[in-house]
């Protein structure tokens, strides 16, 4: 490839309607550790669900920004989060990804914390000198903030409030969260996987409905063969799809694709699988309660559509067969690691809506699924391909200056112009929409 500074990174043409990424953004060790330095070091990063710790001592560790966490309700029932990292030689005191503990001791000195971080025990403590002060050794916290049950976290040293960072993304987490008369909660478990990919192209993935049917066919494939199974007509279920999609940038690179969820919601029935009148009436006495519970049209959001969420830069959250948090961690420029959680109402365990709602995120995002594997083969590849660097551009036009409601690149170039001022060392662009083109 050509040196860099001779070839713009984001390549932004409203008058011809073309949006190229330059391929080093996937691939430069230079561009990765600007990223650490201006996206994920200065922006607010989600850590994690208060429901993930629910009582005192409760805990859970993360690795998030390239730096080693662990979040903890104290004993008073307030939510922290320290660097797990000990202060006197910096050995994790941490070491477990969740548990529930009174006190964290590391292991290898036995400096002992609570769970306020302050420090309590020190052995040989009177062999320091006099200016030794336990006080000042507690574990050292980041910046925290929450809305609506979502725990972030910011480095740097003046950041702007959670809330005006978040933006129009607090309308997106307000309705997840009105999902639930009693409140959402992470379940048990996760779903932890690697990818020999830039952290970005995962990013991509999840907002991109231009890949659905070609990558996934076979998924689809086996929906239309169950269909046949019960009677319906098949070859139908790749064509549900092909419905309006609403995008909306939402500030900060924040953006939202939505679009009708077919058969509804709170489980999407156009799956096989959920089919019957039980789940059915289930679903409409859901529909109809949280119609009452927040009015016609709010109600018809949260029940009838479907959204795929960035929250830049790290988390995204998938809102249609059921509520799927994917927190994204940079390794290096070729390598991610993702975590994926499930969020679900309190009130439906126990119920058949809450076992449809697993079996359609397992067949279709689960570790032995038929989706995940398939979006992970193909940002794979698109990184090999990056090896050919004559070709120097990725292409994200599609959609550019249109009016219309169809399939779009969209929600990818609002990510890429924030990702683009951010690391420029740039404020913010003002408008993350697509300028219309001059005709």
């Amino acid at each position: 490839m050509k040196p860099l500074s001779n070839n713009p990174l984001v390549l932004d043409d409203p008058e011809r309607g073309i949006f190229k990424v330059h391929r080093l953004a996937f691939t430069s060790q230079e561009i990765f550790d600007l990223e650490r330095e201006y996206i994920f070091g200065q922006c607010w990063l989600y850590l994690g669900h208060e429901s993930e710790i629910p009582s005192p001592g409760d805990y859970v560790r993360r690795w998030i920004g390239g730096r080693p966490l662990f979040m903890v309700r104290d004993e008073d029932g307030q939510i922290r989060v320290f660097y797990n990292t000990c202060t006197h030689r910096g050995a994790l005191v941490c070491r477990r990804d969740k548990g529930n503990a009174k006190v964290f001791q590391c292991f290898y000195h036995a400096w002992t914390f609570d769970t306020k971080g302050r420090l309590i025990g020190v052995p040989k403590e009177e062999r320091f000198g006099p200016g030794f002060a336990k006080e000042e050794l507690g574990l050292r916290s980041p910046r925290v903030g929450t809305y609506r049950g979502f725990v972030f976290v910011n480095f740097s040293t003046n950041p702007p409030p959670l809330e005006a960072y978040l933006a129009g993304a607090k309308e997106v987490l307000d309705l997840v969260a009105d999902q639930a008369e009693e409140g959402m909660v992470v379940l048990e478990g996760s779903h932890r996987y690697a990818i020999r990919a830039n952290w970005k192209l995962m990013v991509e993935n999840s907002v991109d409905s231009y890949h659905l049917v070609p990558t996934h066919q076979t998924y689809f494939e086996f929906l239309d063969y169950l269909a046949q199974t019960r009677g319906a007509p098949q070859g139908k279920t790749g064509k549900k799809l092909e419905r309006p999609e609403r995008v909306v940038a939402l500030g900060n690179g924040h953006v939202v694709l939505e679009a009708p969820a077919v058969g509804g919601r709170p489980v999407a029935d156009y799956h096989p699988l959920l089919g019957g009148e039980e789940i059915r009436r289930e679903i409409e006495e859901v529909k109809a309660r949280t119609l009452a519970r927040l009015g016609e049209e709010r109600g018809r959001r949260v029940t009838e559509m479907g959204r795929n969420f960035i929250y830049f830069p790290n988390l995204i959250i998938v809102d249609t067969r059921a509520t799927n948090l994917r927190i994204v961690e940079p390794i290096a420029p070729g390598e991610t690691a993702i975590l994926q959680f499930q969020l679900v109402p309190k009130e439906e365990f126990g119920t058949l809506r809450f076992e449809r709602r697993m079996h359609s995120y397992l067949s279709f995002f689960g570790p032995g699924g038929l989706a995940t594997p398939d979006d992970v083969e193909a940002v794979e590849s698109c990184q090999a391909g990056f090896a050919a660097g004559e070709v120097e551009y990725n292409d994200l036009s599609l959609g550019y200056a249109k009016e219309d409601s169809g399939v779009t690149e969209l929600p990818m170039r609002v990510f890429w112009r924030q990702w683009h001022a951010l690391i420029q060392g740039k404020p913010a662009p003002t408008s993350w929409e697509d300028p219309i083109a001059a005709r």
